[in-house]
């Protein structure tokens, strides 16, 4: 398929990823994986959290995919978090998943007990070349700020909640000047925000012959983010990613921003972070 995108971003410390990879939150079956390889995505987004890794492993031996064109992330969750107990689970998620090393390996949600701590650990995997790259997901300026202050590697991606109607604006203008790379995960708005549904949306769409869901992953690619929708319904796998051959102008970006409702679904990392 011609119109498979397939751009690359490089990271902070010279490594490469897709720009868009396969999300498989909740995800319980092993096929819409497998239709995700075959499709033409390389980026497989897992975590211990989602109690799938060791399927997602299965689906990648399944799919007889060199392990070097494959980018491969999971993520430490909150009980495993701390020095030592985010090496062992480093290690675990590597067993679960039959493989030798993950391409990136993230803190799924900052925790004020362990803070400096879990963040070591990952320097440590990092720098003794177990993992490619190490990254966090939801982490807000001021935690990020404190990080930066108080460590010596920064993180190569912060993979937060992003769509149109919470834009991520400040956010990722602060990224872009700390070279961290922006991830959005719910970049369709996880079904919860009726962001698919918005007129606007529609009416772009319709200018290109293309659906709402591609518009909006067309929009987060422009802005120079790595994405990941998730679905497990084989036509819209391929309807994802089957987007090389349009291209949002100015003024649609700029419509699509004004979108933003700063409405999150999900919690407040801040909130949770304090409590």
């Amino acid at each position: 398929m011609n119109n498979v995108f397939s751009d690359k971003i490089t990271l902070n410390n010279g490594v490469e990823m897709p720009q868009i990879g396969f999300g498989v939150f909740k995800m319980e079956e092993e096929q819409p994986i497998v239709d995700a390889l075959e499709a033409g995505y390389r980026a497989i987004d897992t975590a211990k959290r989602y109690e799938n890794e060791a399927m997602v492993g299965h689906a990648i031996a399944s799919a007889r995919i060199p392990r070097n064109e494959l980018f491969i992330t999971s993520k430490v969750w909150d009980t495993d978090q701390g020095y030592d107990e985010t090496l062992r689970a480093y290690e675990t998620t590597l067993n679960e998943m039959k493989l030798d090393y993950l391409d990136l390996y993230m803190i799924h949600w900052p925790i004020k007990e362990h803070f400096n701590e879990t963040w070591r650990a990952m320097e440590r995997l990092l720098e003794e070349k177990r993992v490619r790259a190490i990254g966090v997901c939801n982490y807000e300026q001021p935690l990020l700020e404190r990080l930066l202050a108080e460590h010596n590697i920064i993180p190569a991606i912060d993979q937060v909640e992003t769509h149109p109607y919470f834009s991520q604006v400040d956010l990722i203008k602060y990224l872009k000047n700390n070279n961290i790379q922006h991830q959005s995960w719910g970049p369709l708005g996880q079904n919860k925000s009726g962001l698919l549904t918005d007129p606007l949306l529609h009416a772009i769409a319709e200018r290109y012959e293309k659906t709402a869901a591609q518009v909006v992953i067309r929009w987060h690619l422009q802005r120079g983010s790595v994405v990941i929708p998730k679905s497990q319904t084989t036509s819209r796998i391929i309807e994802n990613i089957s987007i090389a051959d349009f291209r949002l102008d100015e003024n649609e970006m700029a419509m699509i921003e004004q979108l933003n409702r700063n409405e999150r679904v999900s919690h407040d990392p801040m909130q949770r972070f304090e409590n």
